[in-house]
């Protein structure tokens, strides 16, 4: 199939522009916005070297041209995982006056629950995603960029734009429509092709190569997928990523805090009574609050780590199946675990939770128990509405909650 179609795995994009597509970038600007300015910073050798470099490589593509334009953004240089630069443009002037656009970007999580029952994939990646997309002829002024060798703007959209994510994600989901729900899911650049049989998966490929190659996508081929690994034992961490949370340190500031919280919130799903567990952490993020990272606040670092560095396999949702959901609740937080059985026995499905606000702190036991039964059903609605659901909770006055005449509101 690779050979087949070779034309759409090249070594490196191809020169000149690609195709009109049904949506150039366009950068409408709020209403008596002016032209951003911003000072460029200096930059070292090495910085300058890479800057040449990219210049020259931009412009032989044609991907960017001279500017006149009254627009300037600086530009920095962040490091790369193989020790390289990363050239990119500071665009928040920009992003500030822009008009934000409202198409969605998917839930991961949504994604993902499209795979159960799949046992073959594969994972394209788009080489150089968003250079396949034009930016609008009357906008490409708007993307100047300010260096020591001159002013040049973009003719394909560059990272950094507030609206870029939105633009190629109704550009990628216009181009696999026929294919999505179906054998493909889109995320951003990232192509994800499921089949449950290894016939069906060569049939699906085929049918994505000729949409790539339609379209012109050049693509990379690589299975990890929006930072989770897929496979028929369901879904696992990134192993990449698990190395980089085994060398996190402690933070030591309030970035720094934000920067390891954010990643647990977005696995949060395979950390069980989560909430609870990072308390110490989030209350340092109150405003006022004074730093001191002490005792307890290591325990809960360490335990988050070990959470996250211990192989656990989430299984992806079966609707046809029953579930069978275990909530708890403490004084500080409500949490629970969704469950199905395979026919190995009860495997996870996602875990949940989330803290008591103060009102909610004093409720009686019971009512707190309740709270966390209501809370797993408002988040996992998608999967237990109409459901065959047995929930189990530790607080034995509840069974009676299906029998009683009338309950308090």
């Amino acid at each position: 199939l690779i050979c087949k179609h070779a034309d759409i795995f090249p070594d490196d994009l191809l020169p000149g522009l690609l195709p009109k597509r049904d949506h150039d970038h366009k950068i409408q600007l709020e209403p008596g916005a002016q032209p951003t300015v911003r000072t460029q910073w200096r930059l070292t050798q090495p910085e300058l070297d890479e800057l040449r470099r990219q210049l020259d490589y931009l412009l032989e593509k044609g991907f960017d041209r001279p500017s006149t334009s009254l627009f300037a953004a600086p530009i920095l240089f962040t490091p790369k995982k193989d020790g390289g630069l990363r050239m990119c443009i500071d665009y928040r002037a920009l992003n500030r006056v822009t008009i934000k656009s409202r198409y969605p970007i998917p839930r991961a999580d949504e994604l993902i629950d499209q795979l159960r029952g799949a046992k073959f994939f594969s994972k394209i990646d788009l080489r150089g995603g968003y250079h396949h997309i034009r930016v609008n002829e009357a906008d490409c002024y708007k993307t100047a960029f300010r260096t020591r060798y001159g002013s040049y703007e973009y003719t394909v959209m560059p990272f950094g734009l507030t609206n870029a994510p939105s633009t190629f994600q109704l550009t990628m989901n216009e181009i696999f429509r026929p294919l999505l729900d179906k054998c493909v899911i889109v995320y951003l650049d990232d192509i994800l092709i499921y089949s449950t049989t290894r016939e069906a998966h060569l049939r699906d490929l085929e049918a994505v190569f000729a949409l790539l190659q339609q379209h012109r996508l050049i693509t990379k081929v690589s299975l990890e997928f929006l930072g989770h690994v897929i496979s028929i034992d369901g879904v696992k961490i990134d192993p990449k990523k698990i190395a980089t949370i085994q060398d996190w340190k402690p933070p030591a500031n309030l970035r720094e805090r934000q920067s390891f919280l954010g990643f647990v919130n977005y696995v949060r799903r395979f950390i069980p009574n989560m909430t609870e567990v990072t308390s110490p952490l989030t209350d340092l993020l109150k405003k006022d609050t004074f730093y001191e990272w002490g005792g307890e606040q290591q325990a809960a670092f360490d335990q988050l780590k070990l959470f996250l560095t211990t192989p656990l396999a989430l299984h992806i949702a079966d609707p046809h199946r029953p579930f069978e959901l275990i909530t708890d609740a403490s004084d500080l937080a409500v949490g629970a675990v969704l469950l199905q059985d395979f026919g190995k026995g009860l495997q996870p499905i996602a875990y949940e939770s989330r803290k008591l606000n103060p009102a909610e702190r004093n409720y009686p036991v019971h009512d707190k128990e309740l709270l966390a039964i209501v809370h797993a059903f408002k988040v996992w609605r998608c999967y237990l509405t109409g459901a065959d659901v047995t929930f189990r909770t530790d607080h034995k006055s509840l069974q009676f909650i299906r029998t009683q005449p009338t309950l308090n509101p």
